[in-house]
């Protein structure tokens, strides 16, 4: 984090937003068994193993959770070798309440992505989205069910969402582009 970023949310804040999250899902669940979460890889997966954990220590139950890579589903894959990493869904998502979960919903397109691959893995009864961030400036028709907080962004701002497992402390910042830099 450089001096111009803007801290948006502290190690407190992303876990409250957690366990915001993990309520509003349990709030929304009919059947907890019938539950999973599918992290968008990488921050996605993070944050829906967290979810996870504190579902389980709302409710004792504790969803599955598996991880898409939408390298192969993006719309803007170039031909500069793109890096594939593994889609490691080990359950069956058929008539399965499939929470998405990425850290950063901004112009939809990931998202839309990660719906494709959902779908070349099964068919959910199903498909909500949780998102740590929602930074608005949507390029796509697609909405967030269950959010962390919102964040007005410039769409030539980048917002960073930093977890404990890659770095010491957990944080959201921002980071705007300085208009010498346009």
């Amino acid at each position: 984090m450089s001096d111009n970023d803007i801290l948006v949310m502290n190690k407190k804040g992303v876990k409250l937003s957690i366990a915001r999250i993990a309520y509003q899902i349990i709030e929304g669940a009919k059947d907890l068994d019938t539950l999973v979460l599918i992290g968008i890889r990488k921050g996605g997966v993070y944050l829906a193993r967290r979810i996870a954990q504190e579902i389980k220590k709302i409710e004792g139950v504790e969803p599955k959770v598996g991880v898409l890579d939408i390298t192969l589903y993006r719309d803007d894959l170039d031909s500069n070798k793109p890096i594939f990493h593994k889609t490691e869904i080990p359950f069956s998502i058929d008539k399965k309440r499939v929470v998405l979960v990425d850290d950063v919903l901004f112009t939809g397109r990931t998202v839309r992505a990660a719906l494709d691959g959902l779908m070349a893995a099964g068919r959910p009864k199903s498909v909500s989205l949780a998102v740590l961030i929602d930074r608005g400036n949507r390029e796509m028709p697609i909405q967030a069910d269950y959010i962390g907080k919102v964040v007005f962004t410039c769409p030539e701002d980048h917002v960073e969402v930093v977890f404990e497992e890659e770095e010491a402390e957990d944080r959201v910042f921002i980071t705007r582009k300085k208009v010498s830099d346009q």
